[in-house]
């Protein structure tokens, strides 16, 4: 089984920064793919960021520029930096990890206040 726990969620103004963490703990894939998911009220959880053993990345195209993910592999850590917040950044934020299984943290709150 594999745990992921987020932190640095919060309210910040618009054109701000968060910086989001997550680590992961328990049986890792050295294959695994991380990044993260949010959910809006309303709306389906969406791509933000992945980036898999390789440090190949995906990302949504309405963070492209802004936002940043980065991976220790070492630690099991995966980080999103998060620059020129929006309003619509508004969201949960999910720490997710993807080998044959998926995972999904707790999520964090990002609120982006305009």
């Amino acid at each position: 089984q594999v745990q992921l726990v987020e932190s640095g969620g919060g309210l910040v103004q618009a054109g701000g920064s968060l910086r989001l963490s997550c680590a992961a703990s328990g049986r890792i894939s050295s294959s695994s793919t991380m990044g993260w998911y949010r959910q809006a009220p309303g709306k389906q959880r969406e791509l933000v960021a992945l980036m898999d053993r390789y440090r190949f990345t995906n990302y949504a195209e309405s963070v492209k520029g802004r936002f940043t993910i980065s991976r220790d592999n070492a630690k099991n850590t995966v980080d999103l930096q998060m620059n020129s917040l929006k309003p619509e950044d508004t969201a949960v934020y999910y720490c997710h990890l993807r080998d044959v299984r998926a995972f999904w943290g707790q999520g964090t709150l990002v609120t982006v206040s305009s």
